[in-house]
């Protein structure tokens, strides 16, 4: 049975009553070989982090999509009619994050040996901008960072469109940097453990403390506005739901923080998306003629990056792994199928692609590097940078109709 997804387009079809389709074996199949030899390629040709790294791409896009995991779509619950059962899930994931991240941060476990380093960034003008521009952006371009890859690897044809224009988007922003870094107002990175003197024990109190609070805001705020449910999603039942169907989100949210401190302790940073779009854009601009070396963005120990293989770049080999893990996953589900283009939603993903890509080289990441990384790292960019996309989400609720993209309404029997 085919159903439309709320978040596509207005008067979607909603029934919660569907089966799941029979496993797309050729597309499975497809997905292995392609996963393996990339690894055996990685393995032979780059140190022995990256097919590692390969590996959690892959677990964390699998995850992401049998669990229809979002980011954007609990952003717009929770602003258009107050549900706030993904935004329950996020807090999951960011207390057994930071609970694992406290004593690998603290002691500098690692398991090759790397310097061990959380994403702790500034707080200025730009962090300011560039979360509420991603806000607005990922309500437009259908997704946000890896919303946009997870839905690559199940076949959504538009997020294409988003992808290319997120990478543009983050080329143009790398450009721009150091005019929103150096020109404009900025604070030195505050840390909770090592800028306050809490130290990684307090910093974790607090964060579990705030997470609670966060918790209990959404559950008032549900029942205030007697908000409709979430869609129940396809699913097998007992062992088979493992591989086939959907997880629970507060199932996903677990494992998508223990992956997080895996891919801290295998490459030293926490997983992040969107430094691999800017340097992919940016290698393209340089086949193209334009001096991309010259910009501030790649000065410094980003230089390196530019002039090596895109397979030697941590993070481009997540993302990777990510779209291919989405697209076994929806293929074990049997939903990989190319979707439909029109006018007005390719329209909305170049906006927000573009939106996307520039917010998040000002914020200094996007919902999973500045978010998820952020928090977990003890960060206080991470909690201004979900403030200020909750603002831009808001925004971005009334501008959404207009590209024939729905919005939940408080009458709706789920949303």
């Amino acid at each position: 049975m085919k159903v439309q997804p709320v978040s596509e387009v207005k008067n979607p079809v909603r029934t919660d009553q569907f089966q799941l389709n029979k496993p797309q074996i050729t597309f499975i199949t497809g997905g292995i070989i392609v996963a393996f030899l990339l690894g055996i390629y990685l393995f032979t040709t780059q140190e022995i982090t990256q097919p590692i790294l390969l590996l959690l791409g892959l677990l964390l896009g699998y995850t992401l999509f049998h669990a229809r995991f979002g980011f954007t779509s609990a952003f717009r619950r929770f602003m258009s009619v107050g549900n706030g059962e993904a935004l329950r899930s996020h807090m999951l994931m960011l207390a057994v994050a930071v609970t694992l991240f406290a004593p690998i941060l603290a002691y500098g476990y690692s398991f090759f040996g790397a310097e061990v380093n959380g994403y702790v960034s500034p707080v200025g003008i730009s962090l300011l901008v560039g979360a509420f521009v991603f806000g607005i952006g990922m309500q437009l371009g259908g997704g946000c960072a890896s919303g946009t890859l997870y839905a690559v690897g199940g076949g959504r044809t538009v997020m294409f469109v988003t992808l290319l224009f997120f990478i543009i988007g983050s080329t143009i922003g790398a450009k721009h940097l150091p005019f929103w870094t150096e020109d404009l107002p900025s604070f030195a990175p505050i840390s909770l453990a090592t800028s306050m003197g809490l130290g990684y024990g307090g910093a974790w109190l607090v964060s579990i403390i705030l997470f609670g609070m966060i918790t209990w805001i959404t559950i008032v705020v549900e029942r205030k506005k007697q908000s409709p449910k979430m869609a129940s999603v396809p699913s097998e039942k007992g062992w088979k739901r493992i591989l086939r169907g959907s997880w629970p989100l507060l199932a996903a949210a677990v494992v998508l923080a223990v992956l997080n401190a895996l891919t801290l302790m295998t490459r030293g940073t926490p997983w992040g998306i969107t430094s691999g779009f800017a340097l992919w854009g940016s290698k393209i601009a340089a086949l193209i003629g334009v001096d991309v070396a010259s910009w501030g963005y790649w000065q410094g120990d980003n230089a390196q990056a530019l002039q090596a293989s895109i397979f030697a770049d941590s993070t481009t080999v997540l993302n990777f792994g990510v779209i291919l893990g989405a697209f076994i996953a929806s293929a074990a589900g049997g939903l990989f199928k190319f979707t439909r283009l029109n006018l007005k939603n390719v329209a909305a993903s170049v906006i927000g692609g573009l939106l996307m890509g520039y917010g998040a080289r000002l914020a200094f990441g996007c919902n999973i590097g500045a978010y998820f990384g952020g928090i977990a790292s003890f960060s206080l960019h991470g909690y201004i940078w979900g403030i200020l996309a909750l603002g831009g989400t808001f925004i971005a609720l009334y501008v959404r109709p207009l590209f024939g993209l729905s919005v939940p309404k408080s009458k709706d029997s789920f949303c």
